[in-house]
Parts: structure tokens; sequence; C-alpha cells
């Protein structure tokens, strides 16, 4: 597990991991409605910035949150940057919720890329995804399907785990979107409206492939796929190349997975 540097940020403010942050009547400790965006650090700098502001402005809106205002989230990611990642690789979570009063809270917590393998293992969760949610494609703080896959993931040594609906469909990764590409070549995403978080990898893939098509992918076909695709913001495109121990495309990356992580590395 990647480790968790001593600076965070609190409503405003660089502050000591250690030090007190969390109100007993905050709304994602009560009750799980909170919303957050996980950006990479490259050399100081955030990736995709205006993309994370916009998306914990949506996120925070659905949740009935209140305005985040840009300026605050944009503060939160480059003083972090800054201060912890000025000339390396790095990671940083920004959470929004809001108290009793309904004051905003923003809490940015920055921690170290860890390994990074250039191919993918996933299990399939051993339960199922719950579906869509009535804030759809928001990045939700309550994530316990998500947790517990990644539990499952982790046991299991793999470094992903796919979670399938009651059906049998393909949703989505524990901590990514998932690609598809059948015999016939075509790269296929499983429908948002199905429950996925709404992912910023994803949502680059779509604009850069406007032809890209929506497509149910069953866990039943999952073996005879010629490829199977994880994509997020923080690590890019990977192949993901065996399930459940059952190869994928032969056991081997495939050319729509470094198509995919170079579009996203040039976007």
């Amino acid at each position: 597990m990647a480790s968790v540097p001593d600076t965070c940020w609190v409503d405003g403010r660089l502050v000591d991991r250690g030090e007190p942050a969390l109100q007993l009547d905050d709304s994602a400790f009560l009750e799980g409605r909170g919303c957050y965006t996980t950006a990479r650090i490259v050399d100081g700098k955030t990736r995709w910035l205006e993309r994370h502001v916009r998306r914990l402005q949506r996120d925070a809106k659905a949740l009935r949150l209140g305005d985040v205002p840009t300026e605050a989230v944009t503060a939160a990611f480059e003083a972090l940057a800054a201060a912890v990642f000025p000339d390396r690789d790095g990671i940083v979570r920004l959470q929004a919720s809001r108290d009793g009063t309904g004051m905003l809270h923003l809490v940015g917590i920055p921690r170290e890329t860890g390994p990074e393998p250039d191919r993918w293992d996933a299990v399939v969760a051993p339960f199922a995804h719950e579906g869509p949610t009535p804030v759809r494609g928001a990045k939700v703080s309550n994530r316990l399907i998500h947790t517990l896959a990644r539990e499952a993931c982790r046991s299991a040594g793999a470094h992903e785990a796919i979670l399938c609906d009651h059906a049998g469909r393909v949703i989505e990764g524990a901590g990514c979107n998932l690609f598809a590409v059948f015999d016939d070549g075509e790269l296929a995403a499983p429908a948002l409206e199905q429950g996925a978080v709404a992912g910023l990898a994803q949502e680059v893939v779509r604009e850069q492939i406007p032809d890209l098509v929506d497509r149910e992918v069953w866990r039943a076909e999952v073996p005879a796929l010629r490829e199977l695709i994880a994509v997020n913001a923080v690590r890019g495109a990977r192949p993901i190349v065996r399930v459940d121990g059952q190869p994928i495309g032969g056991g081997q990356p495939g050319p729509w997975a470094e198509k995919l992580d170079a579009l996203l590395a040039r976007a």
C-alpha cells in the first residue's frame, strides 16, 4: 500500500496529518454524503485540474452539498502539490462535505503513487454491484461495495476487482472504468447508465473517440475478449491480462490498451 505523507489540507490551510480535523456532524462521516475526486500530480502540477474542479462541483450539486468554489478546489490542489510533490509524481484525493450548519468542508489527502505495473491481473468481486444510484455517475464518499471489492482484490494478490450486477453484466472496476474489445475488434464500454462512476479518464476517451459504442459486457464473455482495459485519471490505461486466473487476449496487452494510454497521456 502506498504511504501517506504527513501534510494534508483542511478548509483552506495545510495541516499536519495528526491534527484533529473531523467534525462530528460532518455529512461524509454521519451519512456518507460527500464526494471526492482523485488527481495525479506531475512535477508539482495537477493533471486535468479543470476537469477535477468541474467534477467536484457537479457531484456536490447532485448531493445538495452546496456550491464548491473553483478557487478553493484549485488552492487545495496547488498547495498540496507544491508542498508534498514539487518535483515528483504523487496523488491527491480531495473530498467535499458539509457540517450541520451547512458549511462546506474541503479535505485533501496526498499519497505516494506506489507500484505501477504495466499490466494488471483482476478478480471478479464475490458480490453484485448495486446498480444505478440517485446521483448517477457521482464519485461519492460512501463506497462500501468498491471498498470491499478492493479488499477482495488485495486478498487475491490482484491489481483490480471487477464488479458485475445481479444479471451478470460487467459494470466497472473497484477503482476504474472498463473498456472491452470484442472479436470484431470493436472498442466498447458498459453504459454509464448501468451504474458506473463517471470517471474522468473515460470522459476523455469518449471525447477523443466519438464513435465509441456502449455495449453490454457479460461476465461469461470476459474470457473470450480480445482485450479488457482499465482506465482512470491516476493510472491512465492498463491492460487486464488475467481475470480469476483466466488469460484475456492470450495473457498479453493488446493494441487498444497502448492506444488509450497514449491518448490519455496526450490529454
